[in-house]
């Protein structure tokens, strides 16, 4: 597992775990947030990388700061089903969308740690982390019908789960865009519910200044440029029941 800073202006950081995993597993991506003496994880992952994202996180975490916070974006293994290790090893406080929160004990959730399992209202809500505020944004239906982002105001970072997947690419930053789309396309016309789920999502994000677009998976998005055009993008692509008509047909007529 690598690590690699984002953002770190001598108060507050923002460190990219990246797992190029092996196998069957779709790759994933970490991401750390330290403020002060408090720190936040963002979608740990399941039980392959669990030991190997407990480890660095604790690593990255020697001089001073302690991890508070668990941010699960959904209900997805690849983000929860580590949650009980970390619960169990840690005092965080885990957050996810109040639509999931009876689904996760059926990860294996010890009965000992779930009152530190934490509801995120529809609406959203803002997370102190150390004097910092993080914004928990609406992201419902992209894909998952309870689902969140992250705004970091500190590093202009939005953490946008699985919007923004890429996968098979072998680089961590977009520096093509019309060249990354062939890594994206399939991705977001087959789990993004709708256009008009993206249409929200650009109006609601382009009121946020944001400088990068990290998604869950695959290469990340840097500079304004990238940035609009990515919510560009996203706000043009037909996807999900949009395509009805290529996916509800009887089998061999």
């Amino acid at each position: 597992m690598a690590s690699s800073i984002l953002f770190n202006n001598g108060t507050h950081k923002n460190i990219l775990l990246e797992e190029f995993g092996t196998g069957l597993a779709v790759q994933a991506n970490q991401h750390l947030v330290i403020h002060g003496d408090s720190a936040m994880i963002l979608d740990p992952g399941g039980h392959k990388v669990y030991n190997k994202v407990l480890s660095e996180t604790l690593s990255l975490l020697r001089g001073g700061a302690k991890l508070r916070y668990l941010f699960l974006s959904h209900q997805d293994p690849d983000i929860v089903a580590a949650c009980n290790g970390w619960l169990m090893t840690t005092d965080v406080e885990a957050y996810i969308s109040a639509l999931w929160l009876r689904f996760i004990p059926h990860f294996g959730l010890d009965r000992l740690v779930e009152d530190r399992l934490k509801p995120i209202p529809d609406a959203g809500m803002t997370l102190d982390l150390g004097g910092a505020p993080l914004l928990f944004v609406p992201a419902h239906y992209l894909h998952s019908p309870g689902n969140f982002q992250v705004y970091d105001p500190v590093s202009r970072i939005l953490y946008s789960g699985d919007l923004g997947a890429s996968l098979g690419m072998d680089y961590r930053e977009v520096t093509d865009f019309d060249d990354h789309l062939q890594y994206m396309e399939g991705f977001h016309r087959r789990y993004i519910a709708s256009n008009r789920t993206m249409r929200a999502w650009a109006a609601m994000v382009r009121t946020l200044d944001i400088e990068m677009i990290a998604p869950q998976h695959g290469a990340l998005f840097r500079g304004k440029e990238h940035v609009n055009r990515f919510i560009d993008w996203c706000e043009g692509l037909a996807c999900g029941v949009d395509l009805l008509d290529d996916v509800y047909k009887i089998p061999g007529r």
